[in-house]
């Protein structure tokens, strides 16, 4: 999957090219063959092109585990519960506010203005949700689902506004932001999704344990030790973070977190230990394989990524909730 996402595009690259550009860059080899054009292509657009969206698919998926683990249930994840759709409000904010005095703070930031805008309109909503859903104790998973259409709602109507009160380009920036595209990817997302993506998976493994737990029940995972309140605190941040790192370079890419943890489910086992990292690899190979659909479907044009992924995941999210539904009745 790795050498087709590497060869597809408007450049087509043979085995031989790559591994040639490779051996030179690594600085096994003083000159290459070819094309100095063809080389640049590869090495700054193809290269971090194929690694971003390898990373954005781990980070997705890995996010859709830990959220669905928190919640207990098979049919949530970043998209369906505001996450996303905060991350694109914030990120919404900046492009078109970004450099007006009032948010003059944010030069400060420099390059992590957008990732920190973007932080921090996810986090919002996804704390919004999270508290309208566990404001009778527990929490109720038609609630959630309903506050996160509602906040949904509200952060897509928000980035309608700011759309339509951008000028052209930052409109255009805002669409493209919303439709999902990995046509931007550089070497700076590669940076910084990975060293995020890092610190949540090794975030993530740490609360293996504790989410195996709570699949018994809130009430027997307290009497094992674990600290309910604390760890959905921890993990919805982690969570955040990571997805709003990885959206911050690539845009909105929805329901890949909610396909592949429910693979891995009904391939082999719900064991955190198995299925957080085996939903990091299936997350990137199932990314790798959306964005050369994306690049040979209306090829010499691209389809955007998140249209791509929405029309694959929501079908399997609309089964997924009859399933859901008719469980509750049979109970």
């Amino acid at each position: 999957m790795l050498y087709l996402s590497l060869s597809f595009g408007a450049i087509q690259y043979s085995l031989n090219q790559i591994i040639n550009y490779g051996q030179y860059d690594l600085g096994f080899k003083l000159h290459f063959d070819g094309s100095e054009l063809e080389h640049n292509i590869f090495m700054y657009l193809r290269m971090p092109r194929v690694i971003l969206c390898g990373l954005t698919g781990a980070v997705l998926a890995v996010s859709g585990t830990l959220m669905q683990g928190l919640f207990r249930n098979p049919i949530v994840e970043p998209g369906l519960i505001g996450t996303s759709s905060g991350a694109a409000l914030g990120a919404a904010i900046i492009y078109v506010f970004g450099k007006e005095s009032i948010f003059s703070f944010t030069t400060m930031l420099g390059q992590f203005t957008l990732p920190f805008a973007a932080f921090i309109g996810a986090l919002v909503a996804t704390f919004l949700v999270y508290s309208m859903a566990a404001s009778f104790g527990k929490i109720n998973i038609f609630i959630l689902l309903l506050s996160g259409i509602a906040i949904n709602a509200i952060c897509q109507a928000g980035t309608g506004l700011l759309s339509y009160l951008a000028r052209d380009a930052q409109a255009r920036s805002i669409t493209f932001w919303n439709l999902g595209t990995f046509t931007t990817a550089n070497w700076v997302g590669v940076e910084f999704t990975s060293i995020f993506f890092t610190i949540g998976f090794c975030a993530a493994l740490y609360f293996a344990k504790s989410l195996n737990a709570l699949m018994l029940g809130e009430d027997e995972a307290q009497y094992l030790g674990v600290n309910i309140k604390k760890m959905t605190r921890q993990l919805l941040i982690i969570t955040t973070l990571m997805v709003a790192f990885a959206t911050s370079f690539v845009g909105v890419i929805a329901f890949v977190g909610l396909i592949v943890p429910h693979i891995l489910r009904l391939w082999r086992s719900s064991d955190y230990f198995f299925l957080i990292p085996a939903s990091a690899i299936l997350g990137a190979i199932l990314m790798e394989f959306v964005d050369i659909v994306a690049r040979i479907i209306i090829a010499p044009a691209e389809l955007p990524i998140g249209i791509i992924t929405s029309v694959i995941g929501a079908p399997i999210f609309l089964i997924l909730l009859f399933r859901q539904q008719n469980r509750q009745k049979i109970r």
